[in-house]
């Protein structure tokens, strides 16, 4: 046990230049404390102790804002960042060096039954507020701007943005880290786009009219 929460220590370390201290990590992480006790919450639900793990889970929630369900099986060096409104799914699987911001949601799409939450490979980032919604898989090595919601799978070594996500690079072009302001903007150039289909139709029309006014 003790192995596990200095594993999470150090990730935090790791991912985190805000970190100082093993006092300050251990009290002030919200993160920390809601994988510590979904892992207390997975262990009852799996031996069949399912009122208790809901339990655990719900006392989590109210102490941290980080809502996960005790079904969900997350890996190892699991960090959540700040955390607030972060929801993890029933079914949700989650790899191995997984980083999570606040407001993410690993959500089902309806009521459907069975395995209805997302699987996400090793080293993956999930941005600010975005949403992973439905039995998809996210690969290895996916990066998700802030504010995406994906609802369709994502190969390995990706980077996805928008709504509805869109791959916007592959492997050979991912970055390390999530920077957006260097992502690129699907919506805007698909704006730019009709703004300059726009102003070229208008151009040729008033090349029509010139046309015909002419004595």
């Amino acid at each position: 046990m003790w192995r596990s929460i200095q594993e999470q220590i150090d990730t935090i370390f790791r991912e985190d230049p805000a970190a100082t201290s093993t006092l300050e990590v251990l009290i002030c992480y919200p993160g920390l404390h809601a994988i510590l006790l979904h892992r207390v919450a997975h262990f009852l639900y799996r031996i069949g102790l399912r009122l208790l793990a809901r339990m655990v889970s719900q006392f989590a929630r109210m102490l941290t804002g980080i809502e996960i369900h005790p079904g969900a099986t997350i890996g190892r060096r699991f960090f959540i960042d700040h955390g607030m409104g972060v929801v993890v799914g029933e079914t949700a699987i989650i790899g191995d060096d997984v980083i999570l911001y606040q407001g993410v949601t690993l959500g089902g799409t309806g009521k459907e039954r069975g395995k209805r939450h997302p699987t996400i490979g090793n080293k993956v980032v999930v941005g600010t507020g975005a949403k992973v919604l439905g039995n998809i898989t996210l690969g290895n090595n996916v990066k998700v701007g802030a504010g995406s919601v994906v609802v369709h799978s994502v190969p390995d070594d990706s980077t996805v943005v928008g709504i509805p996500g869109r791959i916007v690079k592959t492997r050979g072009q991912i970055a390390d880290d999530l920077e957006h302001g260097l992502l690129p903007d699907p919506q805007g150039q698909d704006l730019e786009n009709m703004q300059n289909r726009v102003d070229q139709l208008e151009a040729a029309m008033r090349a029509i009219l010139e046309e015909r006014t002419k004595p």
